[in-house]
């Protein structure tokens, strides 16, 4: 008889077959039921609280998949493509979820009855691309020419990522804040030059657009309440020098032998500070910022001749202001000629609930913008700011790729036809594996009726019935319970959501479907074994050998 052979480590888990495949796609399954009910404006958000005990409350799908310790591998798969979709389009992290995890179940009664896994593949890759091919055919090209137009397009595909979201009642108002927002900036529309800040307190309604820069005020020393708090046309200059008295310990060691030779070193250092001074104020400046510290004598020094100063800026904040004041952060103050100091139209300090702001507007290289999120409870605060940046992203998508196609299920709902009319033309497997990804797309709409609490299967069948007639705009309506033509209440989403969507679904599908086997290291299911290795103590270690 002969031996059995040890390949793997004792202990190893391997697992093969159709039922490891079977395994993988329930795993799946149990991730998109995670998040299934956060789809479309009537869907409910999950409350998520770490194991810090700080609370999360969100229905953006690649927040609440982040947030999940999700550790099951197969599983980790539809976690990548809500970040991937969340990074490139910013929205329709839930959709590209809730996709990859329908193309899943419908593949499963294939493998099941032992369809070979690549079969399903070919005929899922060939459907995708008809699909993309479809969309790119019936998407909307806007007209850019109109600006007016244009801007209204705009604000469309923006409230509608908002109306899935918690501020989804004050849509409108947001809307235009955000297209606003994104025309301020250059043709790169780079996302760090609008700047977020969250004041808690007040209404919604209460927050606002800065065109150009605001940031909270930065800690201060005595003398700070005799500065004036605005200027009109002021001189800005902006350093990343430390203007303060150092204690003579902390630099360098000194030996004196007497106290002239003391006070002289003293009078030297207090001169230094004042030559820096000087130059500050001969340079004609009115505000003073700073990254590193500004000192007590100094701001003491500016209120006296009616500058503002600010030290310790984030960096962040310093940067953006430079773009937007023009002039340049200097490291030393030597030479501060007017091409380096940058000048607004009016700088002034203002109250915004329970702080104080410092706010520079009217700025004359304006390629920068603050928004001012006010609101009540600090979760709230933070789903706010994640909602904005999901539609800041979309209108910066809306506005490079200038195609738009009808939101509320509708896309999908033509695209399911457009598949099921193609599978009824060809023969063998394919038809029912082309027939079973038609089906998959309807679990959009579906989801959505679902999420809203209305009859899915009454109105999927009067989608279908639409969209036999031809009528390939309509999809769910949930203000009237109904379906309706949803190109025509601008229920708009740009078309690259769709196919990114799609894309990374199709792809995450295949990827998990080609997977027959996993072999597992005994010690990656340890508790702990991430620890780092502890130290021999401190030092360096012996040599070998000695």
């Amino acid at each position: 008889m002969q031996a059995p052979i040890i390949l793997l480590k004792e202990g190893t888990d391997t697992s093969q077959g159709s039922p490891q495949l079977i395994s993988n796609i329930n795993a799946c399954q149990a991730v998109v039921d995670a998040i299934r009910t956060t789809l479309g404006p009537r869907g409910m958000d999950k409350l998520i609280v770490s194991g810090k005990g700080s609370a999360t409350i969100s229905n953006d799908g690649a927040t609440i998949l982040k947030q999940l310790d999700i550790v099951h591998p197969a599983a980790k798969t539809l976690v990548d493509i809500a970040k991937s979709q969340d990074a490139e389009v910013g929205d329709g992290t839930t959709t590209v979820t809730l996709l990859a995890g329908e193309f899943l179940k419908q593949a499963k009664p294939f493998i099941e009855e032992n369809v070979h896994p690549q079969i399903i593949i070919k005929a899922f890759r060939k459907a995708t691309q008809m699909v993309l091919t479809r969309i790119n055919e019936i998407a909307v090209q806007i007209q850019k020419d109109d600006s007016q137009a244009h801007s209204a397009l705009l604000e469309k595909c923006a409230s509608t990522a908002l109306s899935s979201k918690l501020v989804a009642r004050q849509k409108d108002f947001f809307a235009k804040m955000i297209v606003d927002a994104v025309t301020c900036l250059d043709e790169l529309l780079p996302l760090n030059m609008i700047g977020m800040k969250k004041v808690q307190g007040g209404a919604l309604e209460d927050s606002m657009l800065v065109e150009g820069v605001a940031f909270k005020k930065t800690f201060s020393y005595a003398g700070f309440e005799m500065q004036p708090k605005k200027y009109k046309n002021p001189k800005i200059v902006l350093l990343n020098v430390e203007l303060e008295l150092k204690a003579e310990k902390d630099n360098a060691e000194v030996r004196v032998d007497n106290v002239e030779e003391y006070q002289a070193v003293v009078d030297a250092e207090w001169k230094i500070l004042y030559d820096k001074l000087d130059a500050i104020h001969q340079s004609g400046a009115k505000v003073v910022l700073s990254k590193l510290p500004i000192g007590d004598v100094a701001t003491q020094y500016f209120a006296d001749r009616d500058m503002f100063c600010a030290g310790r800026v984030v960096d962040e904040d310093l940067k953006r202001t430079m773009k937007a004041c023009g002039g340049a952060i200097q490291t030393t103050t030597s030479s501060l000629t007017d091409d380096i100091i940058g000048t607004c139209e009016v700088f002034e300090e203002i109250q915004i609930g329970g702080e104080r702001y410092n706010v520079f507007k009217g700025c004359t290289q304006a390629k920068t913008c603050t928004i001012i999120m006010r609101g009540g409870a600090e979760q709230f605060i933070e789903e706010t700011e994640r909602s904005l940046h999901d539609a800041i992203m979309i209108v910066r998508r809306a506005m490079k790729n200038d195609s738009v196609v009808a939101g509320g299920g509708a896309i999908e709902m033509e695209l399911s036809k457009y598949l099921r009319e193609y599978s009824r033309t060809i023969a063998g497997k394919e038809q029912l594996l082309i027939s079973a990804m038609a089906k998959a797309f309807e679990i959009i709409p579906r989801q959505l009726c679902d999420n809203a609490g209305f009859d899915a299967t009454n109105i999927l069948n009067k989608l279908r019935q639409k969209h036999a007639q031809d009528g390939k705009w309509y999809g769910v309506d949930v203000n009237k319970e109904d379906i309706s033509d949803n190109f025509e209440n601008c229920v708009w989403e740009p078309a690259l959501v769709k196919i990114n969507a799609i894309t990374a679904a199709s792809e995450a599908c295949c990827l998990i479907l080609s997977v027959d086997e996993t072999i597992k290291n005994p010690k990656s299911g340890q508790e702990g074994d991430n620890r780092p290795v502890r130290g021999m103590g401190r030092g360096r270690g012996r040599p070998m050998g000695m």
